[in-house]
């Protein structure tokens, strides 16, 4: 399952520009590419913002993960080679995403932030979501590479198209954006991964309990980024960051938000309990009551 080595030859004129891009990019190889020299020219001071772009109404994807609704992915077992291989595989599907959600972010609300803010707070902005960008990047290819040496390459498994949903729920709203994908799906990756990496490290998978380690620790910095442009925008509005989350999960978030919690990794991030588990408890007791069921996954069902 090899995929071309390129399908563009442009050179971003702008931030913006190499934004959309990577959103252009089907081959996985290419977009990483892409996203780490973007982000080396943005360092280095040789890349302007630039102006708003046409955006794509979803990222270009490759052939292949056949992408399946969530609803249909394989049940697995962790105990054997090919259920470790799969769960690696999703982790690796939502790196790759995470770069189209960056960037996206990027393109999308950069408009935003210049309606309320000085341009050297905007470059604060873009600087701190080419960093998640470019971490996703390297993300993506540690696993894929992981993939690749068991001969389970990126695309073996099927993936579906999840998170990319949330991206389209949010599209007009940068608070509601910032609501859902960084401070409940990021978050949500805070709280499952250390329990993933302790049982890498029972099946003897060290390579692999290392690589989610360092994934794990960048995405403290990603869910970050994401509570301090969150409490910007709310302070920009006069509105209680905690209230206007609450109301924007309630607004935008499909599942429930279930325990346990990562409060360790949550809180590293400022990420305060009134942010998570005081109020997620309370409406998980309001879902029982009312008998109705909600569930959200993050990883596919092993």
């Amino acid at each position: 399952m090899n995929f071309p080595a390129s399908d563009t030859t442009s050179t971003p004129v702008s931030l913006l520009d190499g934004a959309v891009l990577v959103l252009r990019t089907a081959v996985p190889t290419e977009k990483v590419r892409l996203s780490q020299l973007i982000c080396k020219t943005w360092r280095a001071g040789d890349l302007e913002i630039g102006h708003p772009v046409d955006l794509p109404e979803h990222p270009a994807r490759p052939e292949i993960p056949r992408l399946i609704p969530a609803s249909r992915m394989p049940r697995r077992k962790f105990a054997n080679a090919e259920g470790r291989a799969a769960l690696l595989h999703s982790i690796a599907h939502i790196e790759l995403n995470a770069i189209d959600l960056a960037w996206d972010l990027i393109a999308r609300f950069t408009a935003t932030i210049r309606e309320t803010a000085s341009e050297t707070t905007v470059r604060d902005f873009c600087n701190d979501w080419v960093t998640v960008a470019n971490d996703e990047a390297r993300h993506f290819s540690l696993l894929a590479g992981i993939l690749t040496a068991h001969e389970t390459p990126y695309g073996f498994f099927p993936a579906h198209d999840g998170l990319w949903q949330s991206a389209q729920d949010t599209r007009h709203d940068l608070m509601a954006r910032l609501a859902i994908v960084p401070m409940v799906l990021e978050a949500r990756g805070l709280d499952v991964t250390p329990a993933i990496i302790k049982r890498l490290h029972q099946a003897n998978r060290p390579a692999e309990a290392d690589a989610l380690e360092q994934i794990y620790n960048d995405e403290i910095g990603h869910v970050a980024a994401g509570v301090k442009w969150f409490r910007f925008m709310s302070e920009s509005v006069n509105q209680v960051p905690q209230q206007a989350w609450q109301q924007l999960v309630k607004r935008h978030f499909r599942g429930k938000i279930k325990g346990p919690f990562d409060h360790a990794g949550r809180q590293k991030p400022g990420f305060l309990r009134i942010f998570s588990s005081t109020w997620i408890d309370q409406q998980d007791q309001r879902v029982k009551k009312k008998r109705i069921l909600l569930t959200f996954t993050l990883y596919p069902r092993l």
